[in-house]
C-alpha cells in the first residue's frame, strides 16, 4: 500500500498562504504618495506616514501682526531667499508667550507664496511628539519638486527626553544632512529648548560640566537665526487692538476703544498679541459683528 507524501505538504502550504493573506489584511495600507498640489499647507501624520492637506489654514494677515517689525522683516527675508532657491537658515522663534511667534510663521509663508504666485513653497506642521519620525518625513520631501518649511510649534524637551538628538541629526548633523529643499522653523518659550534646571543639573553632576552643557544646548546652534519675542509695551498692545478693529470694521470711539482694551488687559494681567486678539473677539461679539474678511 503506497503513501502519498505530497498531501500533507500541500495542505501545509495552503494553510501558510491563508495565514499570510490574513496577516496582510491586518497590516495598515501603504500610504499613497503625497499630492503636493492638493494644498499649500499639510500636517504630518506620523502614525500613518502620510501628509494631510489643510485647505483652511488658521492664520492672520502679515499686516495685522504688530510690535515685532524687526523679526518680521528678518523672517520674511529668510523665507523669500529659501523660496527662490537661495541658501537660508533654520529659524528658532523664541520668547514671550502670545506675541505671535506661530502666527508670524504662517503669515510669512502665505505672504511669500502670494508674492511669488507659484504655490511652490509648502508649509508642513510636525507635532512635537513626532520629532522621532523626522528622517521618514525628510525621505518623502527630498525628491519632491517643491520647497518645504517644516514647522514645529512650541518645541521643547524635558528631562528624560532624548528625541532632541534625532532633531539635531536631522537638521545638520546626519550623514545626509538636511535636504536642500527643506528648512526648519520652530517656536519655543525657551531659548535653548531645554528647561534651565535640566541644564544646571547637567552642569552640577557631570565629570566635565562644560561638555555636558554643550551637549544639551548645542541643539539651538542648529538654528542659524534666533528671533527673540519680548513682552509688548502698552503702545504696541493698543496698536494691535486698533489694527484688528480697523481690519474687521469694528466701529467704536477711539478713546473708548483704548480704555476698554486697557481694562481688558488689566483683567488678564498681561499685554500681548494673543490678549489683543481675545479682546477683539469679545468686542466683535458685543457689537454683534462676525470676524470675517
Amino acid at each position: 500500500m503506497s503513501t502519498n507524501r505530497t498531501d500533507p505538504i500541500l495542505g501545509l502550504a495552503e494553510r501558510l498562504d491563508r495565514l499570510i493573506a490574513a496577516v496582510e489584511r491586518l497590516a495598515p495600507p501603504v500610504p499613497a504618495a503625497p499630492d503636493f498640489k492638493a494644498a499649500d499647507c499639510f500636517v504630518w501624520e506620523a502614525e500613518r506616514g502620510a501628509l494631510e492637506p489643510v485647505n483652511q489654514v488658521n492664520r492672520v494677515e502679515i499686516g495685522l501682526i504688530k510690535g515685532v517689525d524687526r523679526v518680521r522683516d528678518i523672517l520674511i527675508d529668510n523665507t523669500k531667499r529659501f523660496a527662490s532657491g537661495l541658501p537660508a537658515n533654520n529659524v528658532l522663534l523664541w520668547g514671550a508667550r502670545g506675541m505671535g511667534k506661530s502666527s508670524l510663521v504662517k503669515a510669512a509663508h502665505a505672504a511669500v507664496n502670494a508674492e511669488a504666485g507659484t504655490g511652490r513653497l509648502k508649509l508642513i506642521e510636525i507635532h512635537r511628539e513626532d520629532i522621532d519620525s523626522l528622517p521618514r518625513l525628510l525621505g518623502l520631501l527630498k525628491p519632491a519638486g517643491h520647497r518645504f518649511i517644516l514647522f514645529c510649534d512650541d518645541l521643547s524637551f524635558d528631562h528624560d527626553d532624548t528625541s532632541y538628538k534625532s532633531l539635531k541629526a536631522a537638521l545638520e548633523g546626519g550623514v545626509e544632512g538636511r535636504p536642500d529643499n527643506v528648512v526648519f522653523y520652530a517656536t519655543s518659550n525657551r531659548r535653548h529648548l531645554l528647561p534651565r534646571d535640566m541644564i544646571e543639573n547637567e552642569r552640577s553632576t557631570a565629570i566635565n560640566p562644560s561638555e555636558a552643557v554643550e551637549e544639551k544646548v548645542s541643539l539651538s546652534d542648529r538654528f542659524g537665526l534666533w528671533l527673540g519675542f519680548h513682552k509688548c509695551s502698552q503702545d504696541d498692545y493698543l496698536a494691535m487692538v486698533e489694527g484688528y478693529a480697523a481690519h474687521y470694521r469694528l466701529e467704536m470711539d477711539a478713546d473708548a476703544l483704548r480704555a476698554d482694551a486697557l481694562e481688558w488687559a488689566t483683567t488678564r494681567g498681561a499685554r500681548s498679541g494673543r490678549v489683543a486678539w481675545q479682546y477683539v473677539q469679545d468686542l466683535a461679539g458685543r457689537l454683534g459683528k462676525p470676524l470675517a474678511d
